[in-house]
């Protein structure tokens, strides 16, 4: 049975309350109005001031001759002006909340991509992984964390505390008729039935196949692996629906004027490759201290593999899904990437860095993909980059030019990633690391090449 360390426990509190005091901080320190909007604003702008005056008395020296006409002018400015400021004001209040919904989420869907991967193993009846499902589960027990939050912060959007989806408020709606086309659909009672179902599903399996796995250890017949088998193909088909409506629901919809039908493989690549990475650190983790004795190089070599072929996967779809916008040229599409390459630059091509031409380097070497180091650096590089791959795909349509990596977006995966170890390792001191009754754990713990 493993042990959850002290030292372990004790980082996962410190890094939830350093974390729940950052996130704290970054809501305190939004602008409520906006007049500290436009305070902020004078100070951005205070290097222009001398050229300010200068337009200042240029005014001054013609008005004399069109004063009704400036009059008017200026009171078209000033409601202009005034609803920059409010533009302004929703992307500043929606900016702690983006740095904690792009890591809720992040982190639930690493425990969805691994428990995907689990669901696969099953159905393909793999010989090579049985000796890694305790682990697979033991990352799959942080789902109810995650969905219970996640779930509470779409609620808290459709209450408005926030404008992360701005097809739910309806003056938006009202004044736009795309988004308007797309009300039968987009409307938050719907949206929020649909995200229960997915997230309930999601942790019916988790739940009842790990509860099957460990009664198959006390069984004198194969009777629970086979619920497990069925039970895993039905979820597949289920996982394969529900991951493309949950990404055009809580991703996509971020911008809601824009559409791509590659959406749904990009983010599940994104996901998934991020839930197999953690599944070799983690293995990689217990290895060094003494568990998971039947795990070999050949086991850590196949999750490197499937953590290099996931990478060029989700090269193949972004750079698929970029190409054919770009060459199309539509303004409706292109207006995406270009926000994102403007505004973006640095993590949009970054991510690209980190997701496959890191991987491409250090994993495509055979002998490599056994080395723990490489396995721990890789998978650090990987995680990282998938991260700020989400922050893509969120924070354009959420905070527009207003972004930065800062105290909110650092307290927010720091919580989460308190909670994930926590989580993860406390399931993983209530069972077995071995599935002894699977009918494949011979093969699996022989498992050489």
């Amino acid at each position: 049975m493993y042990t959850f360390s002290s030292k372990l426990k004790t980082l996962s509190f410190i890094l939830m309350a350093v974390g729940l005091l950052g996130i704290g901080y970054g809501f305190l320190n939004a602008p409520k109005d906006i007049q500290e909007v436009e305070i902020l604003l004078a100070a951005e702008s205070h290097g222009e001031h001398g050229a300010a005056q200068h337009e200042e008395s240029k005014v001054a020296d013609d008005a004399h001759g069109a004063a009704h006409h400036e009059q008017a002018k200026v009171s078209h400015e000033d409601g202009e002006h005034t609803k920059h400021l409010n533009h302004v004001l929703h992307q500043l209040q929606n900016k702690p909340w983006a740095a904690l919904y792009v890591a809720c989420i992040f982190f639930m869907l690493i425990s969805m991509g691994v428990l995907a991967f689990y669901a696969i193993q099953q159905v393909a009846q793999a010989g090579w992984s049985p000796v890694l499902f305790r682990v697979m589960q033991g990352i799959t027990a942080y789902l109810p964390y995650g969905s219970a939050i996640f779930f509470f912060i779409l609620i808290l959007c459709g209450l408005h505390f926030n404008h992360l989806f701005i097809w739910l408020d309806p003056e938006v709606v009202a004044h736009d008729e795309l988004i308007a086309n797309k009300a039968s659909y987009l409307n938050f009672p719907f949206w929020i039935i649909r995200a229960a179902i997915f997230l309930i599903g999601w942790n019916l399996y988790r739940f009842y196949s790990a509860k099957n796995c460990v009664a198959q250890d006390e069984a004198n017949d194969n009777l629970f692996y086979k619920k497990n088998f069925k039970m895993s193909a039905g979820f597949l088909v289920f996982f394969i629906v529900s991951e493309s409506i949950m990404s055009w629901d809580w991703i996509m919809s971020v911008d809601p004027h824009w559409f791509s039908t590659l959406f749904g493989w990009y983010v599940f690549a994104s996901f998934f490759v991020s839930g197999i990475t953690t599944i070799a650190l983690v293995t990689v983790y217990l290895k060094s201290k003494g568990y998971l004795e039947y795990v070999n190089t050949s086991h850590i070599h196949d999750l490197a593999k499937f953590m290099f072929g996931i990478s060029i996967f989700w090269t193949y779809l972004w750079f698929s899904q970029f190409m054919l916008i770009w060459y199309a040229d539509i303004p409706e599409e292109i207006t995406y990437f270009i926000t994102r390459i403007q505004l973006y630059n640095l993590p949009f091509f970054g991510a690209v860095v980190m997701n496959f031409v890191f991987p491409l380097l250090i994993l495509l070497n055979t002998d490599f993909k056994r080395l723990s180091w490489v396995i721990v650096m890789a998978g650090t590089v990987i995680l990282a980059g998938h991260y700020v791959d989400f922050f893509n795909m969120i924070m354009p349509g959420t905070v527009g030019d207003r972004w930065f990596i800062g105290v909110p977006e650092i307290s927010s995966v720091l919580f989460f990633l308190g909670l994930f170890i926590f989580a993860v390792f406390t399931a993983l001191t209530k069972t077995p690391l071995l599935p002894k009754r699977n009918p494949f754990i011979e093969e699996s713990k022989h498992f050489h090449y």
